[in-house]
């Protein structure tokens, strides 16, 4: 076995070149099969954990994936909105520790714009319980304060003290502007990997106040009531889209879910953001398997080349093999030399692609965290990812037993005598 081993050295080393190519050609497959895993293993945790510590999400009756995504994505519109009174009434439940009101409806430059309170910055988690934090500024205090997200203020350039001009709707382009009464920006918020990164946040008197004299969704056809002149008006919303919820106790869940679901007052819908997240994922997750695919028959293909490379070179090795059988090696030695080789070839290639893989994380995470909002973790390889390098190492193997057998009928054949 050992001189097997070093026969092996021996030979891949006269064969350096070629051996090189196969090996960063399989180093490559293998790094990018092992990155397509590791980005969709943390897109997909990224994306289940959009929210969390949250317990329910109540909203106007409708489906849980709508609801979802036009409370969390911002994604469409609400069939409805909640009365004020309603969710003064849910939030007051013994069981309730803590509810986050929104407000939707309106835009600035295509992103938008969430009317919300101090709770949320407070109590609103994502990814692993993680709060948001500000890059620059803070919380809004005045009436007038705005609180964006990382993407808003890379993409439009907005620093701290920038005035923003809501407009009414949330299509990318609006006709009508809420341009006498602007916000300025008081907080930008650090990247998340959620919708937040894309959202305008400002308190429910803000949105109270844009809108003062707007009835059914229409401007006000008289005289406008001026910024400064809505301060002093009642600014406490009528209406609300949703809210979050979270309780005391998970055990309450279903009891505060099923009372929310037979409210009388008004119908209302309360959803579990984790089952609806698994809904949604399941009907948009097919591009992962597509992903998953494609990087096999890259794979595939780095094997393949191996295989050639291996295949070619049999030929011409038909003498070094005769050599080696002339000085007593038998021809299942000369199998296993082939065997060894594909195996030494395939465990450089994984090698080469998994320290590819960790060079490239350290220098693609501050990139995607900046660009994307996706954070991906540089840990160990994952129990799935050690049985991915499995069935490439297994692979390799079976990829080296057809120029192996067909070594060992030469060895058997050719004794001395070389065929020209």
């Amino acid at each position: 076995m050992k001189q097997i081993a070093l026969l092996t050295l021996k030979s891949t080393r006269n064969r350096k070149f070629t051996i090189f190519l196969t090996v960063l050609s399989i180093g490559l497959s293998v790094c990018l099969l092992l990155g397509v895993e590791r980005i969709r293993t943390e897109s997909r945790a990224s994306f289940i954990n959009t929210i969390s510590d949250t317990d329910l999400i109540v909203g106007a009756r409708s489906g849980p994936i709508q609801l979802l995504l036009y409370s969390v994505f911002r994604i469409g519109h609400a069939t409805n909105n909640i009365s004020w009174q309603s969710y003064q009434e849910i939030a007051e439940f013994p069981d309730v520790s803590w509810t986050i009101p929104i407000s939707l409806g309106d835009s600035h430059k295509g992103y938008r714009v969430m009317g919300t309170s101090k709770a949320y910055f407070e109590h609103f988690r994502y990814g692993r319980k993680q709060s948001l934090q500000f890059k620059n500024g803070g919380v809004f205090d005045d009436l007038y304060d705005a609180v964006i997200g990382s993407e808003v203020a890379v993409k439009l350039g907005y620093d701290i003290g920038n005035s923003v001009v809501i407009s009414h709707g949330a299509g990318d382009v609006s006709f009508i502007e809420h341009d006498d009464k602007p916000f300025k920006v008081v907080g930008i918020l650090t990247p998340t990997g959620t919708p937040a990164d894309q959202t305008i946040h400002v308190s429910l008197g803000g949105i109270e106040a844009i809108h003062i004299g707007w009835a059914d969704g229409s401007a006000p056809s008289g005289l406008t009531i001026s910024a400064a002149h809505a301060r002093r008006l009642n600014l406490t919303p009528k209406t609300i889209t949703a809210f979050l919820v979270k309780l005391n106790s998970p055990i309450a869940t279903f009891k505060t879910q099923r009372a929310i679901n037979q409210y009388k007052a008004e119908p209302l819908s309360a959803i579990l953001p984790g089952v609806a997240l698994q809904q949604l994922w399941e009907l948009i997750g097919i591009a992962e398997k597509a992903l998953i695919a494609v990087s096999v028959f890259v794979v595939v293909v780095g094997l393949f080349g191996m295989l050639t490379a291996l295949m070619t070179s049999l030929n011409e090795r038909r003498r070094e093999m005769a050599i080696l059988r002339s000085v007593g090696a038998r021809p299942i030695h000369v199998f296993s030399l082939i065997i060894a080789e594909a195996i030494l070839v395939t465990l450089l290639g994984i090698g080469v692609g998994v320290v590819l893989l960790y060079g490239l994380l350290v220098v693609a995470q501050p990139l995607l965290i900046t660009q994307f909002g996706l954070f991906i973790t540089i840990s160990f390889l994952s129990l799935y990812e050690i049985m991915l390098i499995g069935l490439v190492l297994k692979a390799g193997v079976l990829a080296g037993i057809i120029p192996g057998w067909r070594i060992y009928r030469y060895s058997l054949n050719d004794g001395m005598t070389i065929k020209t």
